[in-house]
Parts: structure tokens; sequence; C-alpha cells
């Protein structure tokens, strides 16, 4: 189903539209049926068919995300052994809609919810997660832009604060904070700059169907905050979908050092209260999402 309205400024995106865009760019797909998808928070997501998926800004901001997949799906997908999207066709802004657009391939998989996780086992998504961060740090950061999460996120102390404040009633905020504080002492990254995703959280990744795979990642999807900086912020992964033993074993197969999981910890708190803030009323799912990060993050101390 499409997401209701969660921004000021948000586009009027809906299936007819994407339809409209299509044949008029696409003739060759305009008979195939346009099938609304879960959507993110900036960007609306239909299946083409069988085999593809239109992905569309829902706010004129995100349009450099789009441009920023077209230009680097091709080279991470070239390095990465997980599969992700495929650009299979680029749209443009029309008379009607102001932003480019994308046709990507279709990947299969659900959403890595705890139930699935379990059913699936954790032993395997540790390995496919763990993987994927260490094939991001090997590949190649020859002119690659900094990542939206792969800097410091000091710029964001007030916004965490207040956001913490504001939900206090769903999370642990005084001990939040004291793990924010803790995160923001934390050394700098002193490393070289290594790709990052900058967004692995639950529904930017796709395990096998318990009942028709072994477990382990089927698919990584939206890249928009993808780049290069401190690995730090793929470590949102250890809170948004592992248990805490899964968790515990995550840390020890990437050989984690303190300062940077203490990092880590301090981009899912900044992530997660943020968002939970911003969407608790406008889209359920991504405040869910957040409040049990922040829970997962308070639950393991």
């Amino acid at each position: 189903m499409t997401q209701g309205r969660m921004h000021d400024d948000q586009l009027p995106v809906d299936a007819k539209l994407v339809r409209r865009l299509v044949a008029e760019q696409f003739p060759a797909w305009a008979r195939l049926p346009v099938t609304p998808l879960a959507t993110g928070t900036v960007n609306a997501m239909f299946r083409l068919g069988d085999q593809m998926v239109v992905r569309l800004p829902v706010v004129e901001r995100a349009a450099d995300d789009i441009v920023f997949e077209r230009r680097w799906l091709p080279v991470l997908g070239a390095e990465l052994a997980v599969p992700i999207p495929r650009v299979l066709a680029a749209g443009v802004p029309s008379p009607d809609y102001p932003c480019p657009w994308l046709v990507l391939t279709w990947l299969p998989g659900i959403t890595p919810t705890p139930g699935a996780i379990e059913a699936a086992g954790t032993s395997a998504l540790v390995a496919d997660v763990a993987a994927l961060l260490t094939a991001l740090r090997r590949i190649d950061t020859t002119d690659a832009p900094p990542g939206y999460r792969s800097g410091s996120f000091h710029g964001l102390d007030s916004a965490a604060r207040t956001s913490l404040t504001a939900v206090s009633d769903l999370v642990d905020t005084p001990l939040l904070l004291r793990l924010w504080d803790d995160a923001l002492d934390a050394p700098a990254w002193s490393g070289p700059p290594v790709w990052t995703h900058g967004d692995l959280l639950s529904g930017n990744l796709l395990v096998h169907d318990p009942g028709g795979g072994p477990g382990g990642l089927s698919g990584v999807l939206d890249f928009a905050c993808a780049g290069v900086g401190d690995p730090a912020c793929d470590l949102l992964a250890a809170w948004s979908i592992l248990p805490a033993d899964a968790r515990a074993e995550l840390r020890d197969v990437l050989g984690v050092d303190d300062h940077t999981w203490r990092r880590g910890r301090g981009w899912a708190i900044a992530q997660a209260s943020i968002a939970l803030a911003y969407y608790r009323d406008t889209f359920p799912q991504m405040a869910v999402t957040s409040a049990h990060m922040l829970r997962e993050v308070a639950e393991s101390v």
C-alpha cells in the first residue's frame, strides 16, 4: 500500500502518475501492471510488471538520490556479492512531475523482522552482513562522494537531544542521552575513508523467505545515503535487525574496536530518535522500526 502524507512539501505521487510517466518515456513497458509498494521516507516505490520497480522522489530535495544511484549503483553492484538493484532505465522530469526517476530490477526477499530472522536463523544473516560491510570497505573510493552518514554526527547533537526528549514516553530517554554523550566523546575515525551504505535499516535489507531459502541476505536496497567516510554508520544494522547475541557475533566477526562501536551506537541513536520524533504520527512503520532500535540500544548496555 502507499504511504500517507509525511512532509509538508510532499509531491503527489501515485500509480496513475507512474503509468503515465512509463507510457510517455518507455512505451515498451506501457502495458505492464503498476502496483504500489511500501514507500520509503523520501522515495516512493511501484512494482512494474513482475521484474521491475519504479523509484520516484516524493520530495524534490530527494532528486539528488536518483542522480547518485544512477551513477553509482553499477559501480557498487559490480563489486558486491549480494544482489542490489540494477538500473534498467532513467526517467526524466516531465511537465507534471519535476524529478528524475529510475526503473530498477526487482529483488525477491522479505523484510527482516525479528520473526523472520528467528525463522531463518541468525548465523547466515550475520555472515552475510559482515561480508557486505567488508566488501564495501574494499571498493575503490576514487571520485566517490562523502556519504550522508559517514562523517561526524556531532552536528546532530541538538536534534538528537530534542528528539529524545520528545519521545520520552516511548523509550528510556535518560539512558539514551547518557549513551549519546558517550558516543560524542568517542574518538573520531582516523583511518582512510571507505565505502558505506549509510542506511542499513530493516526496510533496506531483504532476507530469504524462511520457507524457501537458507537464511541470510537476499538483497540490499536504497543506496541514496551511500558514500565514503567512517564505516561506523553501517553498524546501524547491528541494532536495526540483529538480536543481542547476533549483534555481539557481528562485532566479533568484523573485529570492531570500542571507539568505532561507540560511534556506531551514536549513529543508531541519532537516526532512530530523529526519525521517531518526526514520523511517529505520519509513518507508523518507520516509527516502529525507530522505537525498536532505540530499545535495542538501551537494552544492550
